[in-house]
């Protein structure tokens, strides 16, 4: 089992930056993403990557915006927000699983997630 706990997350206006972090222990993962969920909507994908960090994956939405990396070293996925958009408000929760999928369905450990809000 992979335990998983998020920071970084905030309070920020449209259009700033913003990085979370995630910090893993136990056993690693071979695949590391990031979800979202905005209040009355479903858990969405993010970004995901690879055990090298090499193969990524993003959501439209995140597409030139955001930018996920990790760490292995240090036991650490990050992702890199920029831009960012009263849309963009949500938990953000990082996720181990096998490989990088889109499905939360793919991902086995969870963190308990990091609230993100983005208001003028």
């Amino acid at each position: 089992q992979v335990q998983l706990v998020e920071s970084g997350g905030g309070l920020v206006q449209p259009g700033d930056s913003l990085r979370l972090s995630c910090a893993t222990s136990g056993r690693t993962s071979a695949a590391m993403g990031w979800f979202r969920q905005a209040p009355g909507k479903e858990r969405e994908f993010v970004a995901g990557i690879g055990w090298t960090g090499f193969s990524t994956s993003y959501a439209d939405f995140a597409k030139g915006r955001f930018s996920i990396s990790r760490d292995r070293a240090k036991n650490m996925m990050y992702l890199q927000m920029n831009s960012l958009k009263p849309e963009d408000t949500a938990i953000y929760y990082c996720a181990a699983g096998r490989v990088i999928g889109r499905s939360l369905f793919e991902y086995d450990d969870w963190g308990q997630g990091t609230q993100v809000t983005v208001s003028s």
